[in-house]
């Protein structure tokens, strides 16, 4: 059962893009009014993206991660603005 969720606050999409494609499960984007979003392929990235933001700003939205790892990196991002290093990434694979 997936029940991690991270918020998600006003956001660099290039960094948020970046973060995503260093994760290792599925993330999903779910918006206030529904929506939820498979964040795997750049498609749906994009989809997901056009979805939270709204007249230029981003509206709020939630992530849930079906890997802890994953939900640690992205509540990093949004609360510290830190993008996982490619380099440590191809490390650990």
């Amino acid at each position: 059962m997936i029940n991690r969720k991270v918020e998600l606050h006003d956001v660099d999409v290039s960094a948020f893009i970046h973060a995503l494609d260093s994760c290792t499960g599925n993330v999903y984007l779910e918006t206030e009014e529904g929506d939820c979003i498979n964040l795997k392929s750049r498609l749906s990235q994009l989809l997901g993206i056009a979805t939270i933001i709204k007249g230029g700003s981003v509206t709020s939205a939630s992530l849930r991660c079906e890997n802890a790892e994953d939900e640690s990196k992205l509540f990093r991002f949004d609360l510290f603005g830190e993008v996982p290093d490619k380099s440590e990434d191809d490390a650990k694979a």
